[in-house]
């Protein structure tokens, strides 16, 4: 695994950086090269008509197309842009490459973070392996003693050892599956905008540059492994005070060609590409937006959640006044952000779960949402029962895209085939 030293050095071999995309980014006020087509790539038929027809309606082509009011499109990223999530990919590599910019207090305070004490929801599994309850505070203080003895050993923070010595140790190993383990727990014992803050605020102490160098590597590096699901069991022989527990990680990230790929006819047909994000914006600035991934984002069409930074640095405090870019929030973050300037809505919407359920159906400038179908319940499963109820319509308000979570790749139909699984479905 490369260090982030050396994903710095592919950034500048590359030439990016997210003011550089910006100031290199396609005038909007110019007029748009030839028109593309949209291919039909692994799409439903029925979802390429749609959009052809979408297109054909209110792109450059379109007699109706007016430059001055650009239609534009709005793209989650996690699991729509890309299968799988690229902030939670970061997070298990900064947990194997120990890249922390924080003392054992510091780390101490960010693991406590808005997070109450108490059991996690044995409901949903978050108990130790034999079954007992997992409690907020104890696993904590476990994590805080990993934490302590990596830091004062592990030479990239405050020791001398190596970094393949450090990840044989039973330490390691404690601290590894248990700090993943917290993630998923708190994400699904609270609301979840406890969890999806607390991911960010170990980004504490970095500068943008660092983190950005870092996201870089986690791409490069999930691009590169196979998509599979490996359970961590924390140390036996470290059982602490939480006990031993176990969690589940899905390595692995998948570029969805076509979806990069109608980014590119969009933009060529004179409509502009967003992305709304839940994750921070400047993690997914760099898939959206290096060349390396091809998606040719600008870093100013990206909307995500923000930290504040101070002296150059992130701190562990979410920016004030900024929504929370996640469910309704996300349809807050393009009216504030793009609905409120252009004077309309977007014309297209593509997301995959509860957290863009909202932005899918909220506007009534949208011709089409897409929904990447995961087969989930929820205020998603709602949206997704809709579109099932109107496939193969003309004039199809919602559609849903099929998966195959074994391969990563669409596939031609509505239907997706959950991870492990061979057989497609339509709904959860």
């Amino acid at each position: 695994m490369r260090s982030v030293a050396s994903a710095s050095a592919a950034l500048a071999a590359a030439a990016w950086s997210p003011a550089r995309a910006a100031s290199g980014a396609p005038d909007a006020s110019a007029p748009p090269a030839a028109p593309l087509s949209l291919t039909p790539g692994r799409w439903s038929p029925n979802n390429v008509a749609r959009l052809r027809a979408v297109l054909a309606e209110h792109g450059a082509s379109s007699p109706r197309y007016r430059a001055e009011r650009r239609p534009y499109a709005v793209f989650d990223w996690d699991n729509t842009s890309i299968m799988n999530d690229c902030e939670e990919a970061l997070l298990m590599h900064q947990i194997d490459g120990l890249h922390y910019r924080l003392t054992p207090g510091q780390f101490a305070a960010i693991l406590r973070q808005g997070v109450p004490d108490g059991p996690f929801d044995a409901k949903l599994g978050y108990t130790t392996v034999d079954g007992k309850p997992v409690r907020m505070e104890d696993i904590a203080a476990d994590v805080d003693a990993d934490y302590r003895w990596l830091h004062a050993n592990y030479r990239g923070l405050a020791g001398d050892k190596p970094l393949d010595e450090i990840r044989r140790s039973e330490r390691f190993l404690d601290f590894r599956a248990k700090l993943y383990f917290m993630y998923d727990a708190i994400c699904d014992t609270y609301p979840v905008e406890i969890g999806y803050k607390w991911i960010m605020y170990w980004y504490a102490g970095m500068t943008r540059d660092e983190l950005q160098a870092m996201a870089f590597d986690s791409n490069l590096a999930n691009l590169g492994d196979a998509l599979r699901k490996i359970t961590y069991e924390s140390s036996r022989a470290l059982p602490g005070k939480a006990g031993v527990i176990a969690a589940t990680h899905f390595h692995g990230i998948r570029i969805h060609e076509e979806i990069r790929a109608v980014m590119d006819t969009l933009r060529s047909n004179g409509i502009d590409v967003y992305i709304s994000t839940a994750s921070l914006d400047d993690v997914v600035r760099v898939f959206a937006g290096h060349p390396a991934f091809g998606y040719g984002v600008p870093a100013e069409n990206v909307i995500g959640m923000r930290l504040v930074m101070a002296d150059g640095k992130y701190v562990n405090e979410y920016l004030p006044n900024w929504h929370f870019n996640y469910g309704p929030g996300k349809t807050v973050g393009i009216r504030r952000e793009l609905e409120s300037k252009k004077g309309y809505g977007p014309l297209f919407v593509f997301g995959d779960s509860d957290g863009d359920a909202w932005m899918l159906r909220d506007f009534a400038d949208t011709a089409v949402g897409v929904i990447v179908n995961r087969m989930k319940k929820g205020e998603i499963g709602l949206d997704s029962r809709m579109a099932a109820e109107q496939i193969g319509a003309a004039n199809a308000r919602l559609v849903l895209q099929g998966r195959d979570e074994n391969t990563g790749l669409m596939v031609a139909d509505e239907r997706s085939i959950k991870y492990g699984k061979r057989e497609p479905k339509l709904l959860a």
